[in-house]
């Protein structure tokens, strides 16, 4: 083979791999909405809430101008919209036919308030920053969509963890605004018994440690962090996973020393600490009548947060009109509560729920 021969196929090899990713990735834009004013259920108000967002896809408008293909996906606790840009969410769901393939649908990625690079007390109030609740944090969602996004409709609103109690919280307060709503490891009641505790076992580590100076700190209180990072680390977990994972002591201890300080690295103990408490008025358990779209809910039965023996789902299901309650069983792959995040674990559900939601034509 001659040099110019081999030189023209190299050529071409180089066009179509530059070409691939062109097709295949879809283009995540960035953005920002700065709602002016914002007024929080404390009363506390800030001048300029920051609203960051990520988008795939275009919006997609009827006739009279609306909307039609937006769906909203919102994130767990720490979390932040990149998350679901991860390949277990994205390579599955994203991708060219996929279930919520951009070139089909608006896909609206929010940093919640006090997460990413959203608004949050890192940014310089430290604890100073208003003391935000779901509620608030669901306001502001609808202010970006609304206000700053035009968009006031969705095809589906999915969330993870936080995002999933957020849903219940979109279900009841705007029951018109979505066509489906997918709620992903959750319960729709206050957080109480050992969800409660060692979110207040995670909160207490950090205001104890003498290093906090109550939120005006110059360096982070490491001791209260690790604390609460081990906590983290917990809950998260998967039991049978694990204990296959580290099958001795010793491969435990490893992975404690490995993972718990690297993830310390991305926390600031304020940040943390009003994520965390932004849960303490969650209840939408008396109002569950009051949503009317169709509503795909999934827990797992490994989840330490929100565990199937305490029998809660099964009591508040039968009240959610059009709602389908499924727990996902034990197994060596499952992820524990993070199996929000793993579409390959659910995806067959979504197809069913965005097909029994179809809007008419």
């Amino acid at each position: 083979m001659n040099t110019l021969f081999r030189r023209m196929i190299f050529a071409v090899a180089i066009v179509l791999v530059t070409a691939l990713p062109a097709l295949a990735t879809p283009v995540v834009t960035e953005g920002d909405v700065v709602v002016r004013d914002f007024r929080f259920r404390s009363g506390e108000t800030l001048p300029a809430l920051k609203l960051h967002y990520r988008t795939l896809g275009e919006p997609r408008r009827d006739a009279s101008g609306r909307v039609v293909n937006a769906v909203l996906i919102l994130h767990g606790t720490g979390g932040s919209g990149a998350q679901f840009l991860r390949p277990q969410f994205a390579d599955l769901l994203f991708k060219p036919g996929g279930l919520l393939d951009p070139a089909k649908y608006y896909v609206i990625l929010p940093d919640g308030i006090g997460h990413g690079a959203s608004s949050k007390p890192s940014d310089g109030l430290k604890a100073r920053f208003p003391a935000y609740d779901y509620d608030d944090m669901v306001e502001a969602q609808r202010r970006l969509l609304v206000d700053g996004l035009k968009v006031d409709h969705t095809r589906l609103i999915l969330g993870t963890s936080m995002g999933c109690m957020h849903v219940f919280i979109w279900g009841e307060a705007h029951p018109e605004f979505a066509d489906a709503l997918m709620p992903l490891a959750c319960l729709p009641t206050q957080i109480a018994g050992r969800n409660r505790v060692w979110r207040k076992l995670l909160m207490d580590a950090i205001r104890t440690d003498p290093a906090w100076q109550g939120g005006d700190y110059a360096r982070q209180p490491l001791q209260g962090l690790r604390t609460a990072q081990s906590l983290l680390s917990l809950a998260g977990a998967a039991p049978l996973p694990q204990q296959l994972a580290l099958p001795t002591h010793d491969a435990a201890d490893a992975w404690v020393e490995k993972t718990v300080p690297a993830a310390m690295a991305n926390l600031d103990a304020n940040d943390l600490l009003f994520q965390v408490n932004a849960s303490r008025t969650y209840d939408p358990s008396a109002g569950l009548e009051r949503i009317t779209a169709p509503v795909m809910w999934i827990n797992s039965a490994d989840d330490f947060i929100n565990p199937p023996e305490l029998g809660l789902a099964e009591t508040f299901a039968p009240r959610i009109k059009r709602g389908t309650y499924v727990l996902l069983p034990v197994s060596a792959e499952g992820k524990g509560h993070g199996t929000h995040t793993w579409a390959v674990f659910w995806q067959d559900r979504l197809a069913e729920l965005l097909k029994a939601s179809e809007p008419r034509p």
